[in-house]
Formats: C-alpha cells, structure tokens, sequence
C-alpha cells in the first residue's frame, strides 16, 4: 500500500499477499478530488493518470498535475454558473475527457454527480429529471443527446442549467471555451464524509429506474476493487471497458486506480469493434482489463492468437455471471485466468476471485474482507453447503464503506430490501465446501418446474458450450402440467441459420449436459436480445410478463 492510502485505509494480508481483513479510518471529511488527487497533484506532479484517445486514435495525456488544474477551473466555472452544494449534475458524457474534469469539480463543490448514459431519449430525460430533481446537465453535443434534452426541459418547463461540449447551441453554455477562461486555483470547500456525493440510475431491468446514493466515502470502497482485484499496476495502464453513464465506469475508470497512483486508459469509440479493440492493446502498452461477460464472448470468437497482448497481465469481469466454457477458452486463447467479481450499483465489489487466490471457472469467488456476505433462506437463516439462497449483506454490526445510503426519494424501496440489519441483494447463490460462491440468478429469475427451482445460469452455461451461440437467455415459460417449462432464447454467430433441425440438436445436447427438468423444451432464435440501455437482458420481456 502506498503512503497516501495509510492514513484512510488499513490492510492485513497473509503471506502470500492475499487480502485478509480491511479497515477504515480518518473518512469524516475525505473528498477524494481533494485528498487523492489533488495530493498526488502536488506529490507526483508529473505522474500520468490518463491516457485518452479519440474516435480518430489521437492521444492526449494527463498527468494528475494537469487534473487539479482543469478540475479547479471547472470548478469555478460551474460556481460561475451558479451550480452549489447539494445541486444534483448530470453527466452525459459517453467517453469524453471532459467527464473526469467535471466529476472532480463537482466533488470539490459538494455536489451531486450523476453519470447517465448518452442513449437516453426524451421519455428518459423526463423521468430522470422528475425523480431525480435535477439541477444541471452536461451533454455530448454527438448523437443528438442535446435534442432530446431540450424536448424534456422544454416540455416540462424545468429550470435546468445546460451545458454542452463543442460548439455551443442556442440556450446551451460551451464548456470546452467558457471553461478556459476561469481561474486556476479553487479553494478548499467543506464537505463531510456522509453527505450525499453521487446518484446512480439502476438498469431498469424489471420497472423503472431507482436512484441509488452513495456518499463521499464510497470511492474508499473501491481501494478493494482496483488493488487486490482488478491488480492495477502503479506503473501501468488499466483499461475498463464502460462508458461513463454506469456505476461500472467508477468501478474501474477513477478511484481505486489512482488510489494505487495507476493510469487509466480511455478510448472514446463510436462501437465495440473487435479487431479495432483488440489492436489497442499492442499499441498501448495495456497491462490490466476489465470487461462485462458480453464483451469476452465475442472476444473468444476471435483468432486472438494474431493479436499481442503480452503485456496484458490480468483480466477480470463483473456485470453478469461468466459461463465457464468462455473462460477456458480465454484461457486456452491467451494463458490469462479471468477473475471474475460481483457487486451491485448499490455497493462496491462484494464477492470476487482476489489476487492471489486460484479462480474457478463458473465461480464468482469468495466474500470481499470489506463485507459480511452470507446466503440465506427465506426465512433469512444460512443456509447449508451446495443448497441455493439469496445473497445478503449483514450490517447490523457495521455498515461498509461503499454500501450505498439509500434510494433517492424512495424510502419504502430503501426499506424492501434494507432492513433488519441485512441488505437484500435480490441475487441467489449457492456456497461450495471450499466457500466459492456460484451464481444461480434473480429472485425475479428462478425457473420453478416440476417442484425444481432452476436457476437460468446454469442452463445458459450449457448452451453456450454450442460454438454457434453468440448470447443466450433461459427463461420460464407457464405450463400446465409442470408450472414452468425452461424456454431458450438464442441469437446465433453469423452465417447460422436457426431452424426446426437446429432446435431439436440444442435440446438434444442439453438433455446430455444437464438434468431432464433444467432442458429447455422450448427454442425461439432472436436477431438480439431485447436489452435495457445499459446493456442488461430484459429477461421480462423473453417471458412477455405485462
């Protein structure tokens, strides 16, 4: 640990370097654009921190030097224009540089940042600007993100302060020119370790969106994250394959890697395009990754083996269960163990294959030191070895750092699954005799057939052990007999045809891999899957729930 995370952060690990226990201390006041990056500003001026590149692969560095000079300009920028403690922003930036300048400055005013992604619409304005009362937004002038605000605060008739990068429109102040004009020095404002810091819009996979807070010591909790399980190096380059509207950005983009002094690799793309992906990593030097399940299934499709990643070290995953299949082909393509992690917006990492530790193909590891993970029943008691539960996180003895504090004007959600001293991830699993966790899926998601609860992860493992499966969903389907039959929504690699013949050969193959009441009795193909914007399967709409 380096000198600057000792006076927040206290560590115990066994011989082999494996984190054993967390601590935190000295957090009632910790800002992190002031006590992290504006010390390493001052510390380690030079010291890259950023490395961004445009759509057209042009770079542009930064040192940490460079982000307390551009974070305080913004800074009294946003004070000029008028946004104050408390205010709620909204960052709708894509990949911009222009977020990281804006996120510290409103960390430095003690207002609330809230990163939203760049494909939202009108309808999507209006219920983020409702809910979430908020008082400033700033877009991408691309992909006619400011059209579709302006419809909603015009039609709302909100009093919304807008700004924009590029050219500036009509109504709109322009950051990149207005910015340079202010002053590079912003002083010290006061701000306390429990006060509200960020908000984050959840995926909406089964309803609308609720608002997840998280105070200014929730970066704290991604120390976790970066050091001991994406193993960023201090002198290398991480990359995290986000943009800047998820949690997941925060993840693995800002805090735990420049609490570790490690630079972050930013590339702006337009799409994820596999032999342009992958050719970063030779041009860049990329030492450490982390990347959504999604992202490693098209990968292992790929000839990787043309393509250097030698000075990749480490590669990690979270957003979703990984199938095992995808992982030893990873494995068997580039030599590299994926280390997969779960968390929540709602949380930092919680159960996740530490470095240090040997992962399991299929497992998401074991409890984060930073949290009191358990499963239980329904009746909230543990439940025993190999027997599946909800995943829950006790705090009636502490609270973490990096829980989150609640949901944003919702207090009787906050209570559904926060209460009595435990917090309800609403995900099931089941504990090995070694203490790996394995995924099974959503409360919401069980499949109940014939008296069995079956769990849409392991029958999607299954199928994607089919080289011709690009992305699969098990859902359950009413049945009168069984009260559900497992239905398998598939799309298909490229230049696959998905017939009768098809299905019954999937069927087939399922019947040899797993048990008869986990089969799927039903095969629908789809060109792709219906997904929420953040790139999560809408899996109530494979079922056709109203």
């Amino acid at each position: 640990m380096n000198d600057l995370m000792k006076k927040y952060i206290t560590v115990c690990e066994d011989a082999n370097g494996v984190l054993q226990s967390i601590s935190f201390a000295n957090n009632e006041n910790f800002n992190f654009a002031y006590d992290i990056v504006d010390e390493l500003a001052r510390t380690k001026p030079e010291k890259r921190a950023m490395l961004y590149v445009d759509k057209d692969k042009n770079e542009r560095s930064f040192t940490f030097r460079d982000l307390k000079i551009f974070s305080d300009k913004t800074a009294n920028y946003f004070s000029f224009l008028g946004i104050k403690k408390g205010d709620r922003v909204m960052l709708v930036l894509k990949r911009h540089y222009q977020f990281w300048f804006a996120i510290l400055a409103l960390h430095k005013l003690g207002a609330v940042v809230i990163p939203a992604t760049h494909q939202l619409k009108e309808e999507d304005f209006n219920f983020r600007f409702d809910t979430g009362d908020i008082n400033a937004v700033f877009c991408t002038h691309e992909d006619d993100v400011t059209e579709e605000a302006d419809r909603s605060i015009a039609g709302g008739k909100r009093d919304v302060i807008k700004i924009m990068t590029g050219p500036a429109k009509a109504g709109w102040h322009g950051f990149d020119s207005e910015m340079e004009g202010s002053g590079e020095e912003f002083q010290r404002r006061d701000t306390r370790g429990d006060d509200p810091m960020a908000m984050f819009f959840t995926s909406g996979t089964t309803g609308y969106p609720k608002i997840v807070t998280h105070s200014f010591k929730y970066p704290l909790g991604h120390y976790v994250t970066a050091r001991y399980w994406q193993n960023v190096d201090p002198e290398g380059l991480h990359f995290t394959l986000s943009d800047t509207g998820w949690a997941k950005s925060l993840w693995g983009k800002i805090y735990g890697q420049w609490m570790c002094e490690a630079a972050v690799f930013i590339y702006d793309m337009e799409k994820f395009v596999p032999h342009d992906f992958l050719s970063l990593f030779a041009g860049f030097g990329i030492t450490t990754f982390c990347a959504p399940p999604t992202a490693y299934r098209i990968l292992v499709k790929r000839n990787l083996e043309k393509y250097r990643l030698s000075e990749l070290k480490h590669a990690t995953t979270a957003g979703e269960a990984l199938n095992p299949k995808v992982w030893q082909q990873f494995h068997d393509k580039t030599g590299l163990k994926i280390m997969e992690g779960f968390g929540q917006t709602e949380t930092t990492l919680t159960v996740c294959n530490l470095v240090g530790t040997e992962p399991r193909p299929g497992s998401m590891g074991k409890p984060s030191p930073a949290y009191d993970v358990d499963i239980v029943d329904e009746k909230g008691n543990t439940v025993n070895t190999g027997e599946t539960g909800e995943i829950v996180i006790r705090t009636d003895k502490n609270v973490p750092c990096g829980l989150f504090t609640g949901y944003y004007g919702n207090e009787g959600k906050t209570g559904d699954c926060w209460h009595d001293g435990i917090y309800h991830t609403g995900d099931t699993a089941f504990r090995d005799e070694d203490g790996y966790f394995w995924y099974v899926g959503r409360t919401d998601d069980l499949i109940k057939s014939c008296g069995y609860r079956v769990g849409p992860f392991e029958v999607e493992s299954v199928l994607m052990e089919l080289p011709y499966v690009l992305e699969c969903a098990a859902t359950g389907l009413p049945d009168k007999t069984r009260g559900q039959i497992v239905k398998a929504s598939i799309v298909l690699v490229e230049g696959i045809k998905g017939d009768r013949a098809l299905e019954k050969e999937i069927i087939e193959y399922c019947r040899q891999h797993m048990a008869h009441f986990k089969c799927p009795r039903k095969v629908e193909f789809l060109d792709e899957m219906p997904k929420t914007i953040s790139g999560k399967i809408r899996r109530t709409e494979l079922r056709g729930d109203k």
